[in-house]
């Protein structure tokens, strides 16, 4: 296939097809990808490729890695690392408002590729490199032309793909977001997400040994945290290209301090616009921003809570 035919396409499913793994396609045409997470993005390309619907784009994934050799893309300027609910869809939001800044917040594919080892016998880390490697020049295509910095937002149980993805980008910027766990923890009880379902993600992604897999919604959530923030303590005692973010410290402190660690100027006009996005819910961007009340701490989160005081006292003197 020529590099022109490829041209704003990207790779946004893979289909595990009686033991053959099929790459499915959609064109991203001019796109931006604005939207809060990058699932609600693929709704929006499959209505743009509507005229199209009746044509399936699929290949085998085994050309895939062939066929990005020649595109141009722009390298990765920083990864946000989350432990959910913790202000880093309001980030990448906010970063989406420059027409420099290509914003890639969640994007499935991703994921699909980082966790076919838990899947499938025949992968291996390094085999989920290589491909990841090709996906991010898919996605990292100037389809636009005004396209200058990358950030990918990742999920959050990508925490424990974090040496595979340095060994990727060594010299690239992490910044690592997090909050108070009581907080994310209440989030995640009156909203639940992947995360936060036993099962739903695979338990050795986490560190879960199979059999002993909280069943307890609360308990689950609480370890899951504890290996959040655990992991963020082993990053940063081994890593010097991190930066730690509270969210306590607010939405534009913290933009003002990713583009300061990722080496890239915000005119006084992304500031503006990105300081009345702020003022907005990060998943309703119709909807004026308010905290809910604060919870008592329950005794399943102490060892969560032990951590993240661990981290507090690194972040303020670093």
């Amino acid at each position: 296939m020529a590099d022109f035919t490829l041209k704003n396409w990207i790779p946004y499913k893979l289909v595990n097809l009686d033991g053959q793994l099929q790459c499915h396609w959609l064109n991203a045409q001019q796109m931006p990808f604005a939207e809060p997470f990058f699932d609600e993005s693929i709704v929006k390309l499959k209505g743009l490729n509507g005229e199209h619907a009746g044509i399936s784009s699929v290949s085998d994934l085994s050309l895939f890695e062939e066929w990005s050799h020649d595109l141009s893309a722009i390298e990765p300027s920083a990864f946000i690392f989350h432990i959910s609910r913790c202000g880093s869809t309001l980030v990448s939001q906010l970063l989406t408002e420059s027409p420099r800044h290509l914003v890639l917040p969640e994007v499935p594919f991703f994921d699909d590729l980082l966790r076919l080892p838990y899947q499938l016998s025949d992968f291996t880390a390094q085999t989920t490199s290589r491909l990841l490697r090709a996906a991010m020049k898919y996605y990292g295509q100037k389809r636009r032309g005004t396209e200058q910095h990358l950030f990918v937002k990742t999920d959050s149980w990508h925490l424990f793909f974090y040496e595979q993805l340095r060994q990727l980008y060594p010299d690239t910027p992490f910044v690592l977001i997090y909050r108070n766990p009581n907080e994310v923890f209440g989030s995640l009880r009156r909203v639940p997400a992947l995360q936060s379902v036993p099962g739903l993600i695979e338990p050795e992604v986490f560190g879960f040994d199979r059999e002993d897999v909280p069943q307890a919604q609360d308990l689950y959530i609480a370890q899951v945290l504890e290996k959040y923030l655990q992991r963020y303590l082993e990053i940063i005692a081994t890593d010097s290209k991190f930066l730690l973010l509270n969210y306590s410290e607010g939405p534009m402190p913290m933009i003002k301090k990713i583009a300061t660690f990722s080496h890239i100027t915000l005119d006084p006009q992304d500031i503006a616009t990105m300081e009345e996005r702020s003022r907005y819910h990060s998943k309703r961007p119709d909807t004026v921003f308010s905290e809910p009340d604060a919870a008592p701490i329950p005794q399943c989160l102490h060892q969560a809570m032990k951590l993240y005081h661990e981290l507090e006292k690194i972040r303020l003197v670093v």
